[in-house]
C-alpha cells in the first residue's frame, strides 16, 4: 500500500475516533435526588412546590419508564448502570449481585456505572452517596465513591438522611452526589399508593429537597450545579413490581446549568437507564459500548 494511503487512513481513523471522544462538561456539579415509589401519577395532586419550581425551571418528563420488573434493586441498577437487567444481571427486587452474568465488569468486578465512569475520567472528584436502604451500596460501586453512608433507623430520624447530605455538601462540595430516600415507598406499602399518608409523605420529602437545594447555595455552588429529581418505580395500592404505568411511569426532573427552561419531553421516549446517559453527557462522558441508554434533548 502507498504511503499516501497510509496517511489517509490515518487521518481519517482519527477524524472517526474524535467524533465520539468526550466533550466539555455541562456542569461542575450533580445533585441527583432519588424518591424510591415515586410514580408520576402523583406529580399533579401532590403538594411538592420546590420539586415543581425546579420542573418549571428546567426540563421534564413524567412519562420516564422503568424497567421490569417494576421494583427497586433492578430500576436503581438500571438507572446508574446505563442498561437494562438482561444485560447487567441486575433482576429482582433486592439483588445484592447480579442473578445472570453482568455482560462486562470493570476492574471492581461490577458492571460498568456512572460512579465509576466519572472516577475514572476525573479521579480527584468527589462523589458521593446516601441512602436510606441498604440495598443502594450493592448498586453504586462503592469502591468508586469518596463516600456512602445509610442512614441509622430513618423511620424514626425521618430527617436524618436530609442532615447528612447537607452536611456533605457544605463540608465536600460534591461534583456527584445521589441522595436516595426510601420513601414514599415505605408508606405505599404501609398505607397503599394514592393515598393521604403517601401525598403527606411527598410533602415532607419536598420540603427536605428545599432543604439539599439550599444547601448547594450556601455552599457556592449553585450557579454550577444540575439538579435530577427521579424515582425507580411508582406502584399501585400497597405494592409494585407489575405492569401498570402506576407501577412503571416516574417523574425525571432537571434543573440548573445548562438545561432548557419550561420544555417538556413527554413525546421522548425516556427509560430508567437512559438516567446514566444524561449523566455521562453531563460530566463530558463517553460511555461504555455496554450501556444502551441515551441522552436526552435537555441541554442548551
Amino acid at each position: 500500500m502507498k504511503r499516501t494511503n497510509l496517511w489517509l487512513i490515518f487521518v481519517l481513523s482519527l477524524f472517526v475516533f474524535g467524533c465520539t471522544s468526550s466533550t466539555e462538561p455541562k456542569a461542575k456539579h450533580v445533585i441527583l435526588i432519588g424518591l424510591d415509589g415515586w410514580g408520576a401519577y402523583s406529580f399533579d395532586k401532590a403538594e411538592m412546590p420546590v420539586t415543581k419550581q425546579l420542573m418549571q425551571e428546567g426540563s421534564y418528563t413524567l412519562k420516564k419508564r422503568s424497567v421490569l420488573p417494576s421494583s427497586s434493586a433492578v430500576n436503581w441498577a438500571s438507572m446508574f448502570m446505563g442498561a437494562g437487567p438482561e444485560v447487567h444481571g441486575y433482576t429482582e427486587w433486592g439483588s445484592k449481585t447480579p442473578e445472570l452474568p453482568s455482560r462486562v465488569v470493570n476492574k471492581h468486578g461490577i458492571f460498568p456505572t456512572i460512579f465509576q465512569l466519572y472516577r475514572d475520567a476525573n479521579p480527584n472528584a468527589e462523589i458521593g452517596c446516601v441512602y436510606e436502604w441498604d440495598g443502594i451500596k450493592y448498586l453504586t460501586d462503592t469502591l468508586s465513591l469518596n463516600y456512602h453512608a445509610l442512614t441509622p433507623d430513618y423511620k424514626n430520624n425521618p430527617t436524618v438522611l436530609c442532615e447528612m447530605a447537607v452536611q456533605y455538601i457544605r463540608e465536600k462540595k460534591p461534583n456527584l452526589f445521589a441522595v436516595i430516600f426510601d420513601n414514599p415507598d415505605h408508606i405505599g406499602h404501609q398505607d397503599g399508593h394514592d393515598t393521604p399518608a403517601y401525598y403527606n409523605k411527598l410533602k415532607e420529602l419536598d420540603k427536605y429537597i428545599g432543604q439539599i437545594a439550599n444547601a448547594v447555595k450556601k455552599a457556592g455552588m449553585l450557579e454550577e450545579t444540575i439538579f435530577i429529581i427521579t424515582a425507580d418505580h411508582g406502584g399501585i395500592d400497597k405494592g409494585h413490581g407489575g405492569k401498570t404505568m402506576m407501577e412503571m411511569e416516574t417523574p425525571f426532573i432537571i434543573s440548573g446549568k445548562n438545561i432548557k427552561k419550561g420544555y417538556c419531553f413527554d413525546n421522548i421516549s425516556m427509560m430508567q437507564y437512559d438516567c446514566a446517559s444524561v449523566l455521562a453527557t453531563i460530566f463530558g462522558l463517553q460511555q461504555p459500548q455496554v450501556w444502551t441508554g441515551r441522552s436526552m434533548p435537555v441541554f442548551k
